[in-house]
């Protein structure tokens, strides 16, 4: 029951960025990373900062801290699977902006990874992770648990992945095709 209400309470966050969405999905001209900025643009003056991707993981993580003890636990991490899983079932995730006909390149599957092994062809990697396996890389003092702080800490390796043109944002520019900057 506590995973159904935690579920349920996602949604329901979730649900102040899906009218943009799916304006963008009724749109016909597909804009690489608009689906992002308007989920992370926290001021919408069309750049994503450090400080907002900072600020947005951690709410990120206080809404899958369901019991507020400021760690995720199996429980939790497990929640973070079953909403991933869901945004995949209602067309979210990587590659869900990309224009009908539109294929990924060979072993990228439905990625939008930015060679980072996002796809589905790369299963186990990137979004399709488990999320215990994804947070090991942020437990940082090796404890076993990831705490805030942490989850907040990575912002910066996380950032520095989707921050393409070096000028310490990131933009529409950072999305696309790589020799398009």
């Amino acid at each position: 029951m506590k995973r159904v209400l935690q579920f349920a309470t996602i949604v329901a966050l979730c649900g102040a960025t899906l009218p943009a969405v799916a304006q963008q999905a009724s749109d016909s001209a597909v804009v690489p990373g608009q689906a992002f900025l308007a989920q992370w643009d926290l001021d919408g003056d069309g750049q994503v900062t450090l400080a907002e991707a900072r600020s947005h993981r951690a709410d990120i993580f206080v809404m899958f801290d369901s019991d507020g003890d400021g760690g995720f636990s199996a429980e939790e991490l497990a929640g973070i699977d079953d909403f991933k899983q869901a945004q995949l079932e209602a067309g979210m995730g990587p590659g869900h902006q990309r224009p009908e006909g539109m294929t990924a390149r060979p072993g990228m599957g439905r990625g939008m990874g930015q060679g980072q092994g996002m796809g589905q062809g790369m299963a186990g990697q990137g979004f399709f992770a488990p999320a215990a396996d994804q947070m090991r890389a942020l437990d940082f003092d090796g404890d076993g648990r990831v705490t805030q702080a942490e989850f907040v800490a990575g912002t910066e390796r996380w950032f520095a992945r989707r921050e393409r043109t070096g000028d310490g944002v990131v933009t529409l520019a950072d999305f696309g095709p790589r020799g398009r900057n």
